[in-house]
C-alpha cells in the first residue's frame, strides 16, 4: 500500500480503495456548444438506495446551482454545522471548502464560468461569495427553478436504470439557451481577465490587470463584480487549486510533488490549505471522499480538467 509524506510532516497511509464507495455514481456532460462560454459542465451524482448518507468536502469553485431529485443535500462553506439546501439552490463563487452530505438519491450540478453569472445572474458575484440560498419565487436565481423539472424522475427508489441522463441534460440545455437572450455587460474584460486567471504565468496583480488590458483599479471592480473576490485573493486560490488538482488525480502523490511552481515552500503551501480548505493536507488526505475522487475523474474525461476553476471558457458560439 503506497504511503506519502504528507506537507505537514505527518505519514498519511493512502489506500485507494478506501475512497471507493459503491454507492456511489458520478457523471459528467458539456453544455450545448453556444453555452459553453457560460457553462462549464453539468453533473449528476447517484447514490443508490441502502446506501448510507455519504459526506465529503468540495474545494472553492465557481458558482453553481445544485438540485436534488429524491434525495436529501445538506451543506456549509467554511467551518459550522450542514443546513438543508433541497430541493434546489444556488452557491456563489467560493473561497473556502464547502462540507456536504447526501442521503440516498440524485443530485444535479450546473456549473456556471464568471460570464455565466454575469449572464444568467447580474447581480455582483461579491454580494454572493461563500453564500447559498435555496431559490425561491422572489430569488435573483428564480429563472433557474424550473431546471428542476428537467431530471424526471422522482421516485427516491429510482435507480440508474431508468434514469435518462442524456435526455435530462438536453433538457437542461434548452432550459439555458432560452435564457441566453439576457444582456451581460462587459463580457470581452470577463473573457480576458478569465483567460489571464488561468494562466500560471500571471503571477502579480499588475500582470493579471495587464493581460486584461484594465488599470488595477479597474480590474478590482471587475473582479469582484465578476468573479466574487479581489484579484489578490483569486490569484492565491488558483495557484493553490493547480495544486489540489494534482493531488486529487493521484492521491497517492507526496504533497511536495503536487506544489504549483508559485509556492516558496511548504510551509507556504500549508497555509494556503488552511486558509482555503479550513483543515490540513494530512487530515484531508486521510478522510474519504466518496463523490470527490469519482468527481476527479470522471471530470477530467469529459472536459479535460478535474476542476471547474481551472477549465478555460470554451469560444464556441
Amino acid at each position: 500500500m503506497p504511503r506519502k509524506w504528507a506537507a505537514d510532516g505527518a505519514f498519511v497511509i493512502f489506500d485507494r480503495a478506501a475512497n471507493r464507495h459503491p454507492g456511489v455514481t458520478v457523471r459528467y456532460a458539456l453544455p450545448a456548444g453556444p453555452l459553453r462560454r457560460y457553462v462549464s459542465t453539468y453533473s449528476q451524482t447517484v447514490v443508490d438506495p441502502g446506501t448510507p448518507t455519504v459526506f465529503d468536502q468540495v474545494y472553492p469553485e465557481w458558482p453553481n446551482i445544485r438540485m436534488t431529485v429524491g434525495g436529501d443535500m445538506a451543506a456549509c462553506t467554511g467551518p459550522g454545522p450542514l443546513r438543508t439546501c433541497n430541493p434546489i439552490c444556488a452557491i456563489g463563487p467560493t473561497s473556502h471548502a464547502t462540507h456536504f452530505s447526501l442521503a440516498p438519491g440524485r443530485y444535479w450540478t450546473v456549473s456556471l464560468l464568471p460570464l455565466g453569472w454575469a449572464r444568467f445572474v447580474g447581480i455582483p458575484a461579491r454580494e454572493f461569495a461563500d453564500l447559498w440560498e435555496v431559490i425561491g419565487r422572489d430569488s435573483p436565481f428564480a429563472a433557474f427553478a424550473p431546471l428542476l423539472a428537467c431530471d424526471k424522475a422522482s421516485d427516491r427508489t429510482s435507480d440508474r436504470a431508468g434514469d435518462d441522463f442524456a435526455g435530462a441534460a438536453a433538457r437542461i440545455d434548452a432550459h439555458l439557451l432560452a435564457m441566453l437572450d439576457r444582456p451581460a455587460r462587459g463580457e470581452d474584460a470577463i473573457l480576458r481577465a478569465h483567460g489571464a486567471l488561468l494562466d500560471p504565468e500571471v503571477t502579480s496583480v499588475a500582470a493579471f490587470a495587464e493581460r486584461t488590458g484594465i488599470t488595477v483599479r479597474a480590474l478590482e471592480r471587475l473582479s469582484g463584480a465578476a468573479f466574487g473576490f479581489s484579484p489578490k485573493l483569486l490569484l492565491r486560490r488558483q495557484r493553490f487549486l493547480r495544486s489540489l488538482a494534482q493531488f486529487m488525480l493521484d492521491p497517492s502523490l507526496a504533497w511536495i510533488d503536487t506544489l504549483d511552481g508559485q509556492y516558496f515552500d511548504q510551509a507556504h503551501f500549508i497555509r494556503d490549505f488552511h486558509r482555503f480548505m479550513d483543515t490540513s493536507p494530512s487530515a484531508y488526505a486521510a478522510s474519504p471522499h466518496p463523490v470527490l475522487w469519482a468527481a476527479a475523474v470522471a471530470r477530467t474525461a469529459i472536459a479535460g480538467k478535474p476542476m471547474q476553476v481551472l477549465q478555460q471558457q470554451s469560444e464556441v458560439a
